[in-house]
């Protein structure tokens, strides 16, 4: 599955201005509420999750189509670190440890801020990395004419 590049870094500039809310709010709830949005991206996939609704509803339709496309399985894999993030800085704030949910916040602010900024996902090069480091082949970026070639490309990988 690939998606267009610019939806994940959409939610990532969504995600930038919940977390910072967080921070100043020191609200466990709020930050429970993203972890959700994390937990749905992460499990059901970038196409359910509800900042990818609003960018596929209301951004994409005023853009041109994406030059390329980019594989679904690192962004989730993105969405799994911030779920992670976002379960502990949540339990840290209502649980009243205030410190733990400031630091987890932070790093998965700062994760965002990243993404939404520069386009560079912390989330997506762990995965990337990992893949490599268990022998897997890796394509993140395809033009999109050749998507379904890269596909067949996989699955012929895999296969042997």
């Amino acid at each position: 599955m690939y998606v267009d590049p610019r939806g994940p870094r959409f939610g990532a500039a969504v995600t930038t201005v919940v977390l910072a809310a967080v921070l100043i709010t020191s609200s466990g709830w709020l930050l429970a509420a993203q972890a959700v949005v994390f937990a749905v991206g992460a499990v059901a996939g970038l196409r359910f999750a509800p900042y990818g609704v609003l960018y596929r509803r209301l951004v994409a339709p005023r853009l041109a189509p994406p030059a390329e496309l980019e594989a679904e399985a690192p962004p989730r894999f993105a969405q799994a670190v911030g779920l992670a993030f976002a379960l502990v800085g949540a339990i840290g704030y209502l649980a009243g440890l205030s410190a733990v949910g400031v630091v987890a916040t932070a790093f998965a602010l700062g994760a965002a801020f990243l993404n939404a900024a520069f386009d560079y996902c912390l989330g997506c090069e762990v995965h990337l990395r990992l893949v490599r480091v268990l022998g897997r082949p890796v394509v993140r970026y395809v033009p999109r004419d050749q998507v379904r070639t890269v596909q067949q490309a996989k699955e012929k990988a895999y296969a042997s």
